[in-house]
């Protein structure tokens, strides 16, 4: 009802500003009254059509009755009828709506499908690195973690180390814990062949010590420890895998002599636990990587291909011998 009376004030302001055009009026009378009637009939066609707009038009303020104003007030005539022809048939004659045959939906966060499990890694230790010093989500840090659970303990190390120095607190936490649980497990095993051994007749002492020196040496091969412990570890090493020796313990023990001597830096007494090692029967393939390695590290680098030549063919396709192969071969 409102809108109606303001529709025919407009009418009427806009029909009386056309006396403006009369001869008695001087210029100057003229444009004032026209300007005063035209504004009249602009601003109360502007209210009466804002107040029939849908809500969703209507704001913001004062913007949208501005608008209509503005397109009323600086065009005369052809606005007004712009706006009315505008706005009064898409109010009352509105399209009609089809129904939608489909239906829109964002872009899902990949993967947006099932995974198919499979028996490979995901990841290699490299990639997993990458992902640690790289990746700006903890979350996507903490699956790199996670992930070094497939891993043989020897690769997962580093990776877990260097998780010790990430800038969150959860992912260093699950590093620290990661690594104390598999240091846990070597020392309870530690343990308890220590029990073991205290409590078992002297003709069972020679497995016992070559199992002591086994675990001793997995603490130093998969680097959980270092510094003084590490020498530490080494020469426990040394010592039960020297008392499993002396009461006649098979070759694999002098296989094991051989690395931890290595490992302490003492090459020819290396070479020696593998000269013997080959004597009491051990495969010379088991033996020709560690001679490989010996020989690089004396500097004896034409020995090297002799000894790589040693091992089989299917091996040489095999990481990491795959790459000396084609090196030295």
């Amino acid at each position: 009802m409102i809108s109606k009376w303001l529709f025919s004030g407009a009418v009427l302001f806009e029909v009386s500003s056309f006396a403006a055009f009369l001869d008695k009026l001087s210029i100057v009378e003229a444009t004032l009254l026209y300007i005063s009637a035209h504004g009249a009939a602009s601003a109360l066609l502007s209210a009466g059509v804002w107040l029939l707009l849908p809500t969703r038009y209507k704001f913001p303020l004062p913007w949208s009755p501005l608008v209509l104003f503005s397109l009323s007030f600086f065009m005369p005539i052809l606005g007004t009828l712009g706006v009315v022809l505008a706005v009064f048939p898409a109010l009352y004659l509105p399209r009609r709506q089809k129904e939608s045959v489909w239906r829109s939906m964002g872009v899902p966060d990949l993967p947006f499908r099932a995974q198919e499990a499979s028996g490979e890694l995901m990841f290699n230790d490299g990639g997993l690195q990458d992902v640690l010093r790289h990746a700006p989500n903890p979350e996507r840090r903490t699956m790199a973690l996670m992930a070094t659970r497939r891993m043989n303990g020897k690769d997962s190390i580093p990776i877990l180390k260097l998780a010790l120095r990430d800038p969150s607190d959860d992912v260093r936490l699950l590093a620290y814990s990661m690594l104390d649980q598999q240091e846990s497990q070597i020392n309870q095993r530690i343990e308890k062949t220590l029990a073991q051994l205290q409590a078992a007749p002297e003709q069972q002492h020679g497995p016992l010590h070559s199992t002591l020196a086994r675990w001793y040496w997995e603490l130093a091969y998969m680097g959980l420890a270092q510094g003084s412990v590490l020498e530490h570890v080494l020469s426990q090493a040394r010592e039960h895998v020297e008392l499993a020796l002396a009461q006649g313990v098979g070759d694999d023990a002098h296989l094991l002599a051989a690395r931890i001597a290595m490992e302490q830096g003492f090459l020819d007494e290396a070479v020696s636990h593998l000269l013997t090692a080959k004597a009491a029967g051990l495969a010379q393939e088991k033996i020709a990587p560690f001679k490989a390695e010996i020989a690089f590290q004396q500097g004896r680098y034409t020995d090297i291909p002799m000894y790589l030549s040693q091992l089989s063919a299917e091996t040489l396709k095999r990481p990491p011998f795959a790459e000396l192969a084609r090196y030295w071969l």
